[in-house]
């Protein structure tokens, strides 16, 4: 059996340890690097992130890291973004009035959940399509660990004749927010995989078993 090679993308964001633990686990043979060259050559790309769009944003172009992603995405490799990982995938991050430009693979804009308790931070049950590969065989019911107070809260990609349509996962908040996207070879969670338990060790499974 081949074994996957994963690359964990290092910006200097992003809890690397356990995130490569948790891949790890999947039997997954992972790599933390910021070398372009080990990072298009893997047969995944996991790009964490943590803290404020507009500081990971600055990490991730210091090592050519937007670079890295789109050529991936151009040649049809797998990447998943976790937590600030996702939200800089979008064209934008407003936060405290100040917007900063994101990786613009996805149109819309990353700000402020609409709720009365911030940050998100817990448990919360997650409503995803009947068939995402990324919660293939998990419960309705489960739950996934969040910490965050800015999300995507609207999908503003215009359909496609020629593509398939993305898989969109939502949670609630003080209203709906993008929980994950699955989109080609480019997938993203807002909750945080490696904090989710059993469940999100499942969900990074099902992605390492597509690529």
């Amino acid at each position: 059996m081949t074994v996957a090679r994963i690359a964990v993308l290092d910006y200097g964001s992003g809890n690397l340890h356990s995130a490569t633990r948790a891949l790890a686990r999947t039997g997954a043979e992972v790599e933390v690097t910021a070398d372009p060259q080990v990072a298009l050559a893997a047969d995944g790309l996991l790009v964490p992130g943590v803290g404020a769009f507009a500081a990971c944003m600055e990490g991730l172009r210091a090592v050519r890291g937007d670079r890295i992603i789109g050529q991936r995405l151009a040649g049809g490799r797998p990447v998943l973004g976790i937590c600030v990982g996702m939200q800089i995938l979008f064209e934008k991050g407003v936060e405290f009035g100040v917007a900063a430009d994101g990786c613009g693979e996805w149109p819309g804009t990353v700000d402020r959940l609409q709720a009365d308790v911030l940050p998100h931070m817990g448990w919360n049950t997650v409503d995803a399509p009947e068939d995402s590969v990324l919660f293939a065989g998990l419960d309705p019911q489960t739950r996934f660990y969040f910490v965050h107070s800015y999300a995507a809260q609207r999908w503003e990609m215009p359909p496609s004749e020629h593509l398939a349509p993305p898989k969109l996962t939502w949670a609630d908040h003080g209203g709906r927010f993008l929980a994950a996207v699955e989109n080609g070879p480019l997938s993203a969670t807002q909750f945080h995989p490696e904090k989710s338990g059993d469940a999100g060790a499942e969900l990074l499974e099902n992605w390492v078993r597509s690529l």
